[in-house]
């Protein structure tokens, strides 16, 4: 019980803006394909959402591609600022946001370990230093080792090609992503309001790496777009700039999407992600259900350099 409460403390530090050393921020990346994301980059792609939403204890929100759960930890850490009003009690509060509010799909069996242990305070969401104690272990965030789904040799939901090297039995993990692998009926009767995250940006489909590899982001901004009924944010490589391996389609669905409200394009990956190359740079953006209009872009190099804003036009739907 004593550890339980430490491990309460410093969570309230946490929200609080007491110093506490962030593990997040030291983290190694497993591959370039599924990149980890800092604490202060979540942070600023969060900064994009308007300031009422942190006081609205209604919405669902969804990481689609749980990794080291930063997304929800922040999101929590503003959701317990913001509804102290609403719920005076601070364990009253914390149950409520971490029960009814922030769920998560992981990538794999140990990114879902380490997202409980960055939300819940433990692996097991039922655990004995849960902070929000669940029935089941894995709380709201799940994770299934599912099959790829051929049709003529190809994954239907991700392009995997049958007999790749992630067409595997279910003792190894296949990196069929739960959320761009939802059948029909799931699809159907899921719905979040806010949907951010950073998906994984490509699958080794034997054609290389980098621009040669299969890109897979697409799929998950464009599910995100059917199951959000408000907002999406990802941050996604920026090569469907110039289209091509599959990306054509993809580039002129965001050049005429006149939801999409504001973009931040990183040319130097680097400057988001220390250490890490990406092919063309990276980008974050927000999507709001109910805007319509012009995308103001911000290109930005080197952190505090920033090239002058433009604006894309939209077509008029």
């Amino acid at each position: 019980m004593q550890n339980e409460k430490k491990d309460v403390n410093l969570f309230t530090r946490l929200i609080k803006g007491g110093h506490v050393p962030d593990i997040l921020d030291c983290i190694a990346n497993l591959s370039s394909d599924e990149v980890f994301t800092p604490p202060d980059l979540v942070d600023k792609m969060l900064d994009l959402f308007p300031e009422e939403i942190w006081r609205d204890s209604s919405l669902k929100w969804l990481d689609p591609a749980c990794k080291t759960g930063i997304f929800l930890r922040q999101i929590a850490k503003r959701l317990m600022v913001g509804l102290r009003d609403e719920f005076s009690d601070e364990e009253e509060r914390r149950e409520h946001i971490f029960h009814n509010m922030l769920y998560g799909i992981a990538l794999t069996d140990l990114t879902a370990l380490m997202s409980r242990r960055s939300l819940y305070t433990s692996k097991n969401a039922n655990g004995e230093k849960s902070i929000a104690k669940f029935e089941t272990a894995n709380g709201n965030i799940s994770y299934d080792n599912r099959a790829h789904t051929y049709k003529n040799g190809t994954c239907i939901y991700c392009g995997n090609k049958e007999g790749s090297e992630l067409d595997r039995d279910e003792s190894r993990e296949r990196h069929a992503y739960n959320f761009i692998h939802l059948t029909p009926e799931e699809v159907k009767n899921m719905k979040f309001d806010v949907i951010v995250g950073n998906p994984p940006y490509q699958l080794s489909d034997g054609g290389g790496t980098g621009s040669s590899a299969m890109p897979i982001y697409q799929y998950f901004v464009r599910q995100a777009k059917k199951l959000s009924t408000r907002y999406v944010a990802f941050i996604i490589p920026a090569r469907w700039f110039v289209g091509g391996k599959g990306l054509d389609d993809f580039r002129e669905e965001m050049l005429n999407d006149n939801r999409i409200k504001e973009l931040y394009d990183y040319p130097d990956a680097s400057d988001c992600f220390p250490g890490v190359s990406v092919e063309g740079g990276v980008l974050y953006f927000i999507r709001d259900e109910q805007y319509h209009g012009n995308c103001k872009i911000t290109t930005i190099v080197r952190d505090e350099q920033s090239w002058p804003c433009c604006i894309i036009h939209k077509q008029k739907e």
